[in-house]
């Protein structure tokens, strides 16, 4: 089955097609990081204008490296929720004109969804549950229990600010470029990660996160290295990220590791923008037992936001009946994965 897939819901616009939920024919992505650099920040109309510049030749993109015509294609998915409206409107206005015309099935699929399926692009390994899956980026923050793939419960989640927003928060008080993470993690790789005590939010709290108190400490923090101990920015940024850095992948890393203890996990895996933190992926490694197995997206592509992994949760929702994913929700009482009826054969 050939899925065609987009997403848009922030500032990546991209289309995929996928074959069989895992086989990524193609994977074309747009990102606008160098638009917001300007704004050290997204801003929705700005990203909105982008999408619309850009969705036509990323979808013509997607068609010609996977070699397909839209004859060919089976169904057609968007990403609809969570994310900026102005953005996903886009994508899925596009989908549903493409899906009418063509006469294709148009498949809604809920972002958060997509994320946790990204570990299935291109695997050479097969999900064993219970599988303990930890997604982290910079919207959001949730630990998940799959008992099965229809049967996917909230664990926990981040009461504010998620992780990947704290990196941004964090590189921009220290100069930094946007996005935040990757800019962290290089000049951390010459800081003292035990420089700097930082406070691990939420440590009594088992599963669920918090870093806006966090990002206030490295505030504050800032402003007594600078003005009572008369280091400059340059001089105290290495170690502060470095610290930082060590800190927030601790409080990840701990959590997710308890909760596959906890609940005997086979498998752990790690999902979104974040997971391609080397210092993440190595402290998760480093706690994880011998008997549990660690896996994250393949590609560094299937970390942050793409159309393939959009794809994958089609599929996945075109091979069932009626799809509820157990107690996991998403604010406003959606499910994880949206009730829809099966549409493909």
């Amino acid at each position: 089955m050939l899925i065609l897939a987009f997403e848009s819901s922030c500032d990546e616009t991209a289309c995929a097609v996928v074959k069989d939920g895992t086989q990524v024919l193609s994977n074309a992505i747009y990102s606008q990081i160098q638009t917001h650099q300007k704004t050290q920040g997204v801003v929705p109309e700005v990203a909105a204008r982008e999408h619309v510049a850009k969705l036509q030749p990323v979808f013509e993109s997607a068609l010609a490296e996977a070699g397909v015509s839209m004859e060919e294609i089976d169904a057609i998915a968007c990403s609809t929720y969570p994310g900026l409206v102005n953005c996903i409107l886009t994508s899925n206005t596009m989908a549903s004109c493409l899906a009418l015309i063509y006469n294709k099935p148009l498949i809604p699929v809920n972002h958060k969804m997509g994320h946790v399926l990204s570990c299935r692009l291109d695997a050479d390994f097969d999900f064993e549950f219970p599988v303990v899956c930890l997604s982290v980026s910079g919207g959001h923050n949730e630990l998940y229990l799959l008992h099965s793939f229809d049967n996917i419960e909230l664990l926990g989640q981040s009461l504010d600010d998620a992780a990947g927003e704290a990196y941004d928060k964090v590189a921009k008080m220290l100069g930094l470029k946007y996005p935040g993470g990757p800019e962290i993690s290089r000049i951390a790789e010459s800081g003292a990660p035990y420089k700097y005590k930082l406070p691990n939010p939420l440590a009594k709290q088992a599963f669920n996160f918090s870093f806006s108190g966090l990002k206030t400490n490295v505030k504050y923090l800032i402003e007594k290295l600078r003005s009572q101990d008369g280091l400059s920015l340059e001089e105290l940024t290495p170690d502060l990220a470095a610290s930082f850095q060590q800190t927030i992948n601790y409080n990840l890393s701990s959590k997710l590791v308890n909760a596959a203890k906890e609940f005997s996990a086979t498998q752990v895996h790690l999902v979104g923008g974040v997971s391609a933190n080397n210092d993440l992926r190595a402290q998760i490694t480093s706690q994880l037992p011998a008997n549990m197995s660690f896996k994250h997206p393949k590609k560094l592509s299937y970390c942050t936001d793409n159309a393939a992994m959009i794809a994958a949760a089609a599929y996945f929702v075109c091979k069932s009946d009626y799809i509820q994913a157990g107690k996991a929700v998403t604010p406003g009482n959606s499910s994880l994965i949206e009730l829809v009826p099966k549409v493909c054969n």
